[in-house]
């Protein structure tokens, strides 16, 4: 058989072209520790915390339920703002305490909310009386007592400042001026009477400042703001603080400018592809950045931890949010989960810090998610963190073409042995004695040197079978429009066809036999038409499209919706072990539809 030498081949080649790759290329020196400290602790704390999102009885203006956005949202006046202080106990408030929470739940940065959208500055700035050290007695400086902290127990530092949005300021960005305008004039104004000096001030009282955070989340062109101006900001940093790191919510894209340090996703957007230069996700734990004590949406350990590995899967970073009430406690809710994910990172973190995206796709395995690493003695590894635990207890890796030289759990202190099998572009590994992580798994592979791949495959699912979908072709001929899910999910991913299309699938066959070939689609038609044939190791298959009808999504809703049905085309024999290309080819009528959702290929018992 032919595929016999194409696996041959492509092993070689892939070594060759794969083995020296090194990943997230673009990080400039600056960036080194970002991208080396992978999880942080963000803290949004300020004034609207001692309203707890409730202002005067009423909840705050807007289902988004960002609770440090009442000051807009609720339309208060400035000085009764400033009421909300009263309700601080500063006695209680320790900084300090904040920091050893990020140590504790192994975070490397900490990054404060120093002025928020309110324009309130959490220093004692000269430039503004609007700020905590004018509004306490005796004066604090939380981004002083922050900065030493920080210091004394050895994490970076960082600040958010709004520099966009100033809800204080008579001529600083208040999203109410889409109605009462204010000149470009009047905004350079508050630009250069509060943004650029109080910058200045922060950039040089407080010792190393690690990152500026900005805030403004649509681009430049679509602001008052000009591009001077944010040029102006960043190049202050770059005089004052030549390593501190500056993300592009400045305003300015990594495209348009490479002297921006990393991208910022949206709120809690996390990362669905690889990007070779620094990233990061803001995130948070509940739904609500600062405290809102109507906030319920938790997120479970399990779940934070998946996303934190998700983006490190694919070269980000994620910074994970406290909001600290009035007392500067932080709600238990919180901590609680923040302090298991650091003893999971106690133990498992080394698949984290300093660890990198591997060169297969990201969510090629349903089981979980890969990042890769080497150490100062030379060993290269690649952590396999299971989600999903195998129902047979026997893991599958698929696309590796070199041997691992050893296998063990990550957390076993005596790296015990695991047993494995590679056969080509599949390793498959025993975990039949080994009891799940109650949050995730990780098993570790070893090998001498970066280990070659062969991209494209299917990989094999946790149930046995290969899952053909639009999402992973090789590649892709004729007219097809590609459709989401639809009406809550009950309408699948799906791609419409009309007239002809062509698909093809790479799978590894890992020991000759037959396999039952599935289709699921939906075909709107009264009577039989059109077809579709399926072609693998010199076998084709063909089968008449058949009508599916309708089925109904939800009772009592005229939910009506295509139905989507799986048909049994027939059973195709795989004679050797090796690469297989599956083709799939679709001819429909023009003005009849069929919508094609995935093929199903599973060995027959």
């Amino acid at each position: 058989m032919k595929c016999i030498l194409q696996v041959r081949l492509i092993l070689v080649l892939s070594v060759l072209i794969n083995g020296d790759l090194k990943a997230q290329s673009q990080t400039n020196e600056r960036a080194q520790w970002f991208v080396d400290a992978r999880f942080g602790m963000f803290i949004h704390w300020g004034v609207y915390s001692g309203a707890e999102g409730i202002w005067k009885g009423e909840k705050l203006r807007n289902d988004n339920d960002y609770a440090e956005w009442i000051y807009y949202r609720n339309r208060i006046d400035r000085e009764e703002y400033l009421t909300l202080l009263d309700r601080f106990d500063w006695a209680s408030i320790d900084p300090e305490e904040w920091v050893l929470l990020a140590k504790r739940s192994g975070m490397k940065y900490v990054t404060l909310t120093a002025k928020h959208h309110d324009g309130f500055g959490l220093w004692d700035s000269e430039v503004s009386d609007y700020d905590v050290a004018d509004h306490t007695s005796p004066k604090r400086d939380i981004v002083e007592e922050l900065a030493e902290a920080c210091r004394k127990h050895g994490l970076k530092l960082g600040l958010y400042y709004s520099h966009w949005v100033d809800w204080e300021h008579e001529f600083g960005w208040d999203h109410t001026k889409e109605i009462y305008k204010i000149t470009p004039e009047q905004y350079d104004q508050y630009w250069q009477e509060k943004v650029m000096p109080q910058m200045r001030e922060l950039l040089t009282n407080y010792g190393p400042i690690g990152m500026m955070w900005f805030d403004m989340w649509i681009h430049h062109s679509n602001t008052i703001v000009t591009k001077d101006q944010l040029m102006q900001l960043k190049s202050l940093i770059r005089e004052l603080q030549l390593d501190c790191l500056v993300n592009s919510r400045l305003g300015l894209s990594i495209e348009e400018d490479s002297d921006v340090d990393f991208r910022t996703l949206g709120d809690n957007q996390l990362g669905t592809g690889k990007l070779e230069y620094p990233w990061q996700s803001p995130a948070t734990v509940a739904h609500s950045w600062g405290y809102h004590t109507l906030d319920t949406e938790w997120k479970s350990t399990t779940t934070l931890l998946k996303s934190l590995i998700n983006n490190v899967s694919l070269n980000g970073n994620f910074m994970l949010n406290i909001g600290p009430k009035s007392n500067g406690d932080v709600p238990y809710e919180i901590s609680q989960r923040m302090l298991e994910m650091g003893d999971w990172l106690k133990v498992n973190g080394e698949s984290v810090y300093g660890a990198e995206a591997f060169d297969l796709r990201s969510d090629l395995h349903d089981w979980g998610k890969i990042t890769y690493g080497t150490e100062a003695d030379g060993k290269h590894k690649i952590y396999l963190h299971v989600f999903n635990w195998p129902y047979n207890n026997r893991l599958s890796v698929t696309g590796i073409a070199t041997a691992p030289r050893g296998a063990y759990v990550l957390g076993d202190k005596l790296q015990s042995p695991l047993r494995f099998w590679h056969n080509e572009v599949l390793t498959e590994i025993d975990l039949s004695s080994l009891q799940p992580d109650p949050y995730i798994s990780v098993i570790v592979l070893v090998f001498d040197q970066k280990p070659g791949i062969v991209d494209g495959l299917v990989a094999r699912t946790r149930d046995g079978g290969y899952s053909l979908v639009p999402g992973n072709t090789i590649s892709e001929e004729g007219e097809r429009t590609l459709r989401s899910q639809d009406r809550g999910g009950t309408v699948p991913a799906h791609i419409m066809v009309r007239g002809k299309y062509q698909a093809k699938w790479k799978i590894f066959v890992d020991e000759p036999g037959n396999m039952k070939v599935d289709a699921s689609y939906s075909f709107q038609g009264l009577k039989t038409a059109g077809n579709l044939s399926i072609k693998a190791a010199n076998s084709t298959l063909r089968h008449d499209i058949l009508p599916t009808g309708k089925t109904v999504g939800e009772p009592n809703q005229n939910w009506q919706i295509d139905n989507y049905r799986s048909h049994r085309i027939g059973t195709i024999n795989f004679p050797e072990k090796g690469i297989y290309e599956i083709t799939l080819e679709v001819e429909a009528e023009m003005d009849n539809p069929v919508n094609f959702q995935w093929l199903w290929l599973e060995a027959e018992d």
